[in-house]
């Protein structure tokens, strides 16, 4: 579904990351960890394409979309969240669903007629995403007014109403209660049950370590480690570079 084939990205003299390989498979939830600044949200950033690329390529199902805009690629299949919440705060939520979902549409009647009216199916999907985000009760409220953990659970449903192939989530359990993350990781394994691909950074680490299947390690832009979530926290640079095991131990 992914592949990155020597990733770079070079901010002056700091490399951010630094001839990273990897490849996500079709249906996987893959987990990328490390320490702040070790360039995993950059990595994300260059998928979606708000980053430009210093060297390397990003495939997707096979396809360079290396050089092509983020909007571009969104109509490709890729979707994400966002570490720092980026709502439309004075749209309601359900004209937040509605943008997102027109983003990927090609409709012939056109913005005016989709906004007043736009057909059956398409309003029956956003309220599909509402039900399984469990916001069907906030629908027209406006997104600036939520609480939180709602806002959390507006921003998955703005990136899977967009229909996405790939879904990039950043950290997106931060700031959540444990209840809200016990819900986040349940509707982590319910896409994948519906056979979506997420590619997941995130600092929870029981909750890394409860849904993915494969996961790589990056600390100073290089990875340091990659296989199954026991293979990880079983391994000695992870534990010292990541885990904060002591030189002692």
């Amino acid at each position: 579904m992914l592949e990155l084939k020597g990733l770079s990205k070079h901010f002056g003299g700091v490399r951010a990351v630094d001839g990273l390989d990897l490849d996500v498979q079709p249906g996987q939830v893959f987990g990328l960890i490390g320490p702040n600044g070790s360039g995993k949200s950059t990595v994300v950033n260059l998928v979606c394409g708000l980053f430009p690329v210093t060297a390397g390529q990003v495939l997707l199902r096979n396809e360079d979309i290396t050089g092509l805009a983020s909007h571009v690629r969104v109509a490709r299949g890729v979707t994400r969240t966002f570490q720092n919440i980026r709502l439309f705060g004075q749209l309601s939520v359900w004209q937040n669903l509605w943008v997102a979902q027109n983003a990927i549409e090609h409709r012939s009647e056109g913005f005016l007629r989709r906004w007043l009216g736009g057909p059956g199916r398409a309003r029956e999907e956003i309220d599909r995403i509402l039900e399984f985000s469990d916001l069907s009760g906030k629908r027209d409220e406006l997104a600036g007014n939520l609480a939180f953990g709602e806002q959390r659970r507006l921003e998955l449903a703005r990136a899977i109403v967009a229909k996405p192939a790939l879904l990039l989530l950043d950290e997106p359990a931060a700031g959540m209660n444990a209840e809200e993350i016990d819900q986040l990781d349940a509707r982590i394994r319910k896409l994948k049950q519906d056979g979506l691909t997420v590619l997941l950074i995130e600092h929870h680490m029981e909750l890394v370590m409860a849904v993915t299947d494969r996961i790589a390690v990056l600390n100073f832009g290089q990875k340091i480690a990659e296989g199954t979530p026991d293979e990880v926290q079983a391994n000695r640079l992870v534990q010292e570079a990541y885990l904060g095991v002591a030189e002692a131990a």
